[in-house]
This record gives structure tokens, sequence and C-alpha cells, in this order.
């Protein structure tokens, strides 16, 4: 027996059998057909035929609460899922893990007179506790958007109580060709509970025991965080890399650095590199490279580290999600794995980076941020901007007892001045703020508080627009272009920040630059103190592309000696 040859079908029926889902409500219809033909043929999948939907969804619940198990029930598209509406409302006030398949006409013919058609994304609204509408796959992404959307929609089935999830399910004509030999070998997604799974430690411990290179990546984490996931996995033989955002402090023995090193080091050193096992803590990672580098990496198991036991596929090979705190997941950890010697693997990172030189550079927007750094006074706040600035300060050294902060839940350009003046508000230290211009003049009205005091410092990187535009690789920067898409302006914060009681300072080159430094950094300064550094987009974009030429080129020679 041979299968459809739709592939989000074949992801679908081959997705409940892993995770394993064997009772079948099916309902007539034509539409359905590849997904009645898939559950019929497979031989695991015990199926019920009943013919009203009504009567069907009721059936399922039937079948589920004698089973202790969930039950799929599948229909037509068209007014046959509205038919199900009743059993899903039983289901959702019942508890009762109902799996809800409903195939679909393209969403083009939605709205157009075409027969059996309605909006079927969402229908149940709040009475469901996932609702998922799956793309037809076309190309690779969109089979791994498949896979991870139905394993979203599968995990919410008991996830702290049961109830019904709904599988939306598009297919175009021809709808009955059936050439697939087998069904798909998919990637089911696991949860475990720390504190609510029996024996989840000790699943977890023989998969980390198993992992021969064991990758811990720490996204944004507070301080508090950042101390628990240090006393964890210093000095381990784990490989813990860290951003800038991490809060980890530059002693802490966590990688650094390794975006950079992943742009010079050659094809053999990141091979060495590659871990069988991540594990990811925290908030948003900035590295991109560092993504693309794991999204590379197969086979790779990947844990996700959530309060709230979502998941979160950043690399396109997530297999557990652990729905622990951070601080809940260390102390599991050190159960786990309770080896604290340095290992092979952990070091070899460790010596990779710091085998990477940091070249300097003309006067530019990486310059001044690499001359902020070095001169930026121990145990200050650090909040930066998002776009070019927390991307170049990833590049530099940060001074110990530094706490960084930056809005990353989005990434936003909005913002990025309030939050810095609120948090500065009511916390004693010295406060930095480096920010770009368009981040800075989006958010001006920040500087009108009235709660400004004198402990805040704000640098502003101008380059007359958005400068990040310019490495957007494919992206033709020609007339209008440029215009439009990075927001050329002259526009300057001195007269606004003078007239908010600021000392304004300006640097227009190196020299300058560094006479303002020890200024802006002044700690018996009674006023708020705001520094604007012009550079030019162009020489800004030139400077990064040397800095990374020469970070390879200090690479290869480096490579070349040892």
């Amino acid at each position: 027996m041979k299968y459809t040859d739709k592939k989000s079908v074949l992801q679908l029926v081959a997705l409940l059998r892993a995770h394993g889902i064997f009772r079948v409500v099916l309902c007539p219809g034509s539409r359905d057909v590849p997904l009645v033909q898939a559950f019929s043929s497979c031989g695991d999948f015990e199926c019920f035929p009943v013919t009203d939907e009504r009567s069907a969804g009721f059936f399922a619940i039937g079948l589920a609460l004698q089973s202790h198990a969930p039950v799929v029930v599948c229909c037509t598209s068209g007014s046959a899922l509205l038919n199900l509406h009743p059993a899903v409302g039983e289901a959702f006030y019942r508890q009762v893990p109902l799996v809800v398949v409903s195939a679909d006409r393209p969403a083009a013919w939605i709205g157009q007179m075409d027969g059996q058609t309605l909006p079927q994304p969402g229908v149940f609204g709040a009475l469901v506790r996932k609702a998922v509408n799956l793309p037809e796959i076309q190309t690779a992404e969109d089979e791994w958007y498949v896979n991870r959307l139905v394993n979203e929609a599968l995990l919410e089935l008991d996830h702290h109580g049961c109830g019904p999830v709904h599988i939306n399910v598009p297919l175009s004509e021809p709808l009955f060709r059936f050439e697939a030999e087998a069904l798909p070998a998919v990637r089911r997604i696991v949860r475990y509970e720390l504190s609510g799974s029996a024996g989840a430690e000790d699943v977890l411990a023989r998969e980390c025991r198993r992992a021969a290179r064991c990758m811990v990546v720490t996204g944004q984490l507070s301080r508090a965080e950042a101390a628990e996931v240090a006393a964890c996995f210093s000095g381990r033989e784990v490989a813990w890399l860290s951003e800038v955002l991490g809060n980890d402090g530059a002693a802490s023995g966590a990688v650094h650095g390794f975006d950079a090193l992943l742009y010079a080091a050659d094809e053999t050193t990141c091979e060495a590199l590659r871990p069988d096992l991540v594990i990811t803590l925290g908030g948003h990672i900035v590295s991109k490279r560092l993504k693309q580098f794991l999204r590379r990496t197969r086979p790779l198991a990947h844990w996700h580290v959530a309060a709230d036991g979502q998941p979160a596929d950043l690399f396109c090979g997530l297999t557990t999600v652990v729905e622990a705190s951070v601080g809940a997941f260390c102390r599991a950890w050190r159960r786990m794995r309770p080896d604290g010697r340095k290992g092979d693997y952990s070091r070899r990172w460790g010596e990779a980076c710091a085998r990477l030189s940091r070249p300097e550079v003309a006067y530019s927007e990486v310059y001044a941020v690499g001359r902020l750094m070095d001169a930026l006074p121990a145990r200050a706040v650090l909040h930066l901007g998002n776009s070019s600035v927390v991307r170049l300060a990833e590049l530099f050294p940060l001074p110990e007892g530094t706490e960084v902060q930056c809005n990353r839940g989005v990434n936003g350009i909005e913002g990025s001045v309030s939050a810095a003046v609120g948090f500065a508000a009511t916390d004693g230290r010295l406060n930095v703020l480096w920010v770009g211009d368009l981040s800075f003049f989006y958010d001006m009205n920040a500087l009108w508080s009235v709660c400004i005091r004198p402990n805040l410092r704000i640098a502003v990187l101008n380059n007359g627009g958005g400068a990040i535009f310019h490495a957007l690789p494919g992206l033709d920067m020609q007339g209008d272009t440029r215009r439009y898409v990075t927001a050329v302006h002259d526009a300057t914060a001195r007269g606004w920040a003078e007239s908010r009681g600021f000392t304004y300072l300006q640097a227009t080159d190196a020299a300058s630059l560094s006479a303002a430094l020890g200024r802006l950094f002044d700690p018996l300064s009674a006023c708020p103190v705001l520094l604007e550094v012009f550079t030019g987009a162009a020489s800004d974009a030139a400077a990064l592309r040397d800095f990374y030429h020469r970070l390879r080129e200090d690479w290869r020679r480096n490579v070349d000696c040892v």
C-alpha cells in the first residue's frame, strides 16, 4: 500500500504515531481523502468510521475517556468542522485530550464562492489549548515548520492539564495521488517537567552522559541567573558559550568572542568545535553566526530550558523541552552530570577564541565602541541599543562587574532610551547607554522625563542613518533605496540634550573621542552627560569589513604558526 504524496499529511500521521496516538475517528468527505487514506493504510492506527461529525466528536471523547489517552477526530473542510464545535467545547471544559484534524481548501479560495470553504484556522478560539495551520510543503524549511507546528500542538494535549488541540491541513488538488512508499522518519519533540515528571532527571542524565561534546549556550540572563549558571558550568567539561547579554562577567569561565571566531575560523576548526548536544538557557541569542553554525550541525540533540515549558526551535533541531527555571535546571544538572573536570571539548573552544586577535581599525563606529568599552568604569550598568550597537559590543571584552541591559524581547529600536532612563531613576550606580542615532531620535522624548538623575550617561553613535542596512547581503543601496531604507538624516542631539540639562559632548575623530571619554565617565558630574559620536555610514561599513577581513587573516597566520 502506498501513501499520499502530500508531505504535510505524511509528517502529521508519522508524528501522531511517534507520539503514541493510535486511535482515529474518521469522517467522510473528499478533501480529507489524503488524510483518511494515510490513517487507514498504516497498520498502527485503529480507525473508527462515523458519518455525522456532531456524533464523531463525542464518540472520540468516549474513546479518550475509556483509554485515558488522546484520540484523533478527522473531518473534511467547510461546515463539517463547525459540527465538531460542541464536542470541542465539552473536551475543553472536561479536559479531554482530543486532536481535531481538519482538511481545508487552499487559503486563496476562502471567501471566493468556492464549495465547502470558510476560514478554518482558529475557528475554535479559546476552546482549544493550541491551534496550528500547516503550510503545504514546497521546501525543506516548510517541512521543518510543519514538523515543529505538529509537535507543538501535540505537546499541549497534556501540558498542565489536558484538553483539545486543532490541526488544520490545507490541501491543494490533485488530492488522489498515492505515490509515497512509506511514512517518513520524523523528529519527535518531548518535554520533561523537572518538578513533575517521574524519572525525568534519570532520562535526561542518561542522554547527557552519551554526549561527548556538550555545549551550553546562555542567552540574555539576569545577574542572579548568570551567577547560578556560572556556579554550575564554570570549569566543567561542557563548553559554555555566553554573549555580552549573558551578564556572566569576564572571570566566569565562559567562552566569549565566539561570534568573531565563527567568522574567522576555517572549516577544519569549525568541524572540531561541533557539538552533539546543545543546551540553551535564558533569553534571546544575538549571534547569527552561532545560529547558522548550529543549524548546519547534524545530527544534533537540542535541549531548550524554559520556565514556561514552551518550545523554541532556534537551531531547527529541538529534541527536548526542559520545563524548569534556570536555577532549578542548574541544580538538577549537578546531580545529572556531577563530574567537574574540564574536558577537551571545553578547552578546544576556549583556546580557539583565545587565539583571536582584535585588529585595530580607523576611526569609525566599531572603533568608537571599542574605545567606549575600554573606558567603561567597573561595576557600571551598561544599556545597549539594538541593531549595530549590541552586535559591535560583542566584539570587545566587558569590564568585570558590569551589568548589561538590552531590549532583546522583540529587538526593536523603540524604547532603548526610555528603558535606560527608567532603570537609572532608582539605581545608584553609573548607568551608561550606548545607542544608535535612529534608536535615539525615535525615543528622544525619554529625555523629557523629570526623573533623569546625574548618574545617567548616553553615547549616541550618529552616522546619519541606519548603518546596519549596509551590511545586508544582496541589498542594492543605490539611489533612493538608500534614502528610504536607512532613513538618511542630518539631525543632531545637541539642542535637545542641552535643553534637558545634559552636559553635551561631541566627537568627530579619534582625538576628540579620547578627550571626551574622561568627561563622559566623570563620577563627580552634577549633570547627566550625553556624548554624540559622529561617524559616516560608508566609513563605518568599510571599517567593519576591514575589521573582519583582518580578523580572518590574523587567524590564518596564527593557525599556520601553531
